[in-house]
């Protein structure tokens, strides 16, 4: 018996040894550094990719389009899906919504918010009808509706060889006119990342 409770002991000891000296460092970087650990798609990848694309869809000729067929207005742009067909698991909604900051801070077109958000929003104003004051409730029939919406898709090849291994994405988007289903802008960015393991 003795033996035993020896033997735990020295056990939970040399436990408490190993444990404590393992080396678990935490460090707080900014935001905007690269880091690449897996060579998976990541934060700076949908950053970068969508302020790229908005560029893209910026400098596209149906902008001047728009505005000149409508007395100088800015197009009204709602993003849609963005399908994940890659091999890899890939949060679409923080792809889109690094599209959706980019959209805001060029400050030429106007944003309206997406199906979910927009009827999250249609419950608050129907909310409003019954338990505001007449003078604060919000009316209904005033939305903006959008003249554009963006669609595209996020898609991979992945190549490997021994401890080689290449990761290939594509960012597809598309802009179509919602009036007339015209595709006014087509682009796509890609990232290409070699990783040896």
């Amino acid at each position: 018996m003795k033996r035993t409770t020896y033997l735990l002991a020295s056990l939970t000891a040399l436990t408490l040894v190993f444990t404590s000296c393992s080396s678990h460092k935490v460090e707080r970087v900014d935001t905007k550094e690269t880091i690449d650990l897996s060579g998976r798609w990541n934060d700076t990848d949908s950053r970068l990719v969508a302020e790229d694309m908005v560029n893209q869809i910026l400098s596209g000729g149906w902008i001047e389009n728009h505005t000149k067929d409508n007395a100088g207005k800015k197009p009204v742009v709602i993003v849609g899906l963005v399908y994940n067909k890659s091999h890899e698991h890939i949060s679409a909604d923080v792809f889109t919504k690094d599209v959706e900051r980019a959209f805001i801070n060029s400050g030429r077109v106007r944003l309206v918010q997406a199906n979910e958000k927009r009827e999250e929003l249609r419950r608050e104003r129907a909310g409003q009808q019954e338990f505001a004051s007449a003078e604060t409730a919000k009316k209904w029939g005033k939305e903006l509706g959008a003249d554009y919406m963006l669609n595209g898709d996020i898609n991979s090849i992945v190549d490997t060889y021994k401890k080689e291994r290449v990761n290939f994405y594509q960012v597809n988007l598309e802009l179509t006119d919602l009036e007339t289903n015209e595709v006014v802008w087509i682009g796509n960015k890609e990232i290409k990342k070699y990783i040896v393991n």
